[in-house]
């Protein structure tokens, strides 16, 4: 039977069958997790459907590893740095099981109708044959996942004698029908995914380990036989290995395949996952254009990556995609603050937008020893710097702003502030020689978009400052470099001047 015709066959089934009987008369076949997921899969490969949507930058990578370990058959771990997309792909992996399934009603191990497993799916089975009631579960039910964490028991996951089952129902403690079933036996003939399994205490893998292998455990010394039928699914953080914990080596051997993520590898991709993922269409926004130029996209994503290679940053931690996109979203709500203030209707972030973000940089970075001696904050703003230099280079290579440059020179400044106005901000950007007329040169648009315009002058500012041809000073204005090397050098020997006077 051809996939699209089983997959009717199965909508009907979940239309009528109430009872064994019935789902028997309706030709169900029930299969094991992993084929039902491999079939399913198959058929959306045929069918040309996009896996794992909304996933951006794996699908010459993690995606095809993905695809070969389901079609294998194989348990799986991703493993990667945080903030790469490993939760949302585990649960993603439900979209390959099937809509819904029938199992015995009341069942808390999703007992199969035709095969059940439990104690009381069989008692059921035996007592009412053809007239056994069944439910059908939905996919989203029958996916489960845990955090690993320290303080997980071995109750929590495989589960417990229940003694007030034993006191209502008149059963001995030994009785499978005492159990409280954990996590794992609950997943049954669906997926059960473990985050940061080195996490997880060495007692509790073993117990994996055994129900992986043999089918069988062990809840307070009775050894019970549940050869369940799910697949298992974990995510590590490489760290994890060395710094928290371990996977216990027989585990590990049986997970067949290991999939390392990563974070973009380039600023095409890094741009495209911030867009999607920022919170940046926002209720209210109806009466207000939002445009955020390329060019702060691309200055936020610079930031991400050059923070990853950062020597003064761990390495080892990593630097998560949500730090471009935390910072998008601050940057764009500073912007919404300032068209607020000043009753404008186009909402454009500048450079100061993204400066008003330090504190959802500074947080996301875990700094070495050297990092730690100059501090969060600066070491972000250095990576702004950089940032804005790299992106620079590429939109005006072989521009010349020297009028620019020489009117600061001669001793001129220029504060923009941040809650100033475009109109405003245009007023005192037309005193720069030649700055608007050649900030306009590689960028299409004209001088009357005053928002967009106020938005590129300040990114060449910054870029200016970015080659040490000006300098930025703390409250965000820009003068001469020349001007403000020779005041810091006069700062030093005052310093110098007074330390003589004391002695």
């Amino acid at each position: 039977m051809g996939q699209s015709l089983w997959r009717l066959v199965q909508t009907k089934d979940m239309e009528r069958a109430k009872t064994l009987g019935e789902l028997r008369t309706s030709g169900y076949v029930s299969r094991l997790v992993k084929d039902e997921m491999r079939a399913n899969l198959i058929t959306k490969l045929r069918n040309g459907e996009r896996l794992f949507a909304g996933i951006v930058g794996y699908d010459e990578t993690v995606i095809p590893q993905l695809v070969n370990a389901v079609l294998a058959r194989h348990n799986l771990i991703l493993l990667g740095l945080r903030g790469q997309a490993k939760s949302r792909i585990i649960r993603q992996l439900t979209e390959l099981l099937d809509e819904e399934i029938p199992i015995i009603a009341g069942s808390e191990i999703n007992d199969n109708p035709f095969a059940p497993l439990s104690a009381f799916g069989r008692q059921q089975l035996d007592l009412h044959g053809d007239e056994l009631k069944i439910d059908w579960v939905h996919r989203e039910n029958r996916f489960v996942e845990k955090l690993a964490t320290p303080d997980v028991t071995i109750a929590d996951i495989l589960g417990d004698v229940d003694p007030i089952k034993a006191a209502k129902g008149g059963h001995l403690l030994s009785d499978e029908l005492t159990i409280h079933f954990g996590l794992l036996p609950r997943a049954n003939r669906g997926i059960f995914a473990i985050n940061e399994l080195p996490d997880l205490a060495g007692k509790i893998q073993v117990g994996l380990f055994n129900i992986m292998q043999e089918g069988d455990v062990q809840i307070k010394g009775y050894p019970i036989r549940l050869p369940l039928d799910v697949m298992l699914v974990f995510s590590a953080n490489p760290e994890d290995y060395t710094a928290r914990g371990k996977i216990i080596t027989p585990l590990k051997d049986r997970i067949g395949a290991e999939i390392a993520t990563h974070y973009p590898k380039d600023i095409s991709l890094g741009t495209a996952i911030t867009r999607q993922e920022a919170w940046t269409r926002r209720e209210g926004f109806e009466s207000f254009d939002l445009e955020i130029p390329d060019f702060i996209s691309e200055i936020i994503e610079q930031i991400a990556f050059e923070a990853r290679d950062d020597q003064r940053i761990d390495k080892r931690s990593g630097v998560s995609q949500r730090f471009p996109i935390t910072v998008l979203e601050i940057a764009v709500s500073n912007a919404e603050r300032r068209a607020l203030v000043t009753d404008e209707q186009e909402i454009v972030p500048r450079i100061s937008d993204i400066y008003a973000a330090l504190p959802a940089m500074t947080g996301k970075m875990e700094l070495e020893y050297e990092g730690e001696q100059i501090g969060a904050t600066r070491l972000a703003k250095e990576l702004i710097k950089r940032a804005t230099g790299e992106i620079f280079d590429g939109f005006f290579l072989g521009i010349d702003f020297e009028p620019t440059v020489q009117w600061f020179d001669e001793g001129n400044k220029l504060l923009l502030s941040e809650t100033a106005s475009a109109e405003e901000c245009v007023m005192l950007l037309e005193s720069v020689p030649e700055l608007i007329e050649s900030t306009l040169v590689p960028l299409e648009f004209g001088c009357g978009e005053k928002a967009r315009l106020v938005s590129a002058c300040e990114f060449v500012l910054e870029g200016l400052y970015a080659q040490n041809k000006i300098s930025r000073n703390e409250e965000g204005g820009f003068e001469s470099a020349t001007k403000a090397r020779r005041d810091r050098r006069g700062l030093i020997y005052e310093d110098l001047t007074d330390l003589d006077s004391f002695n």
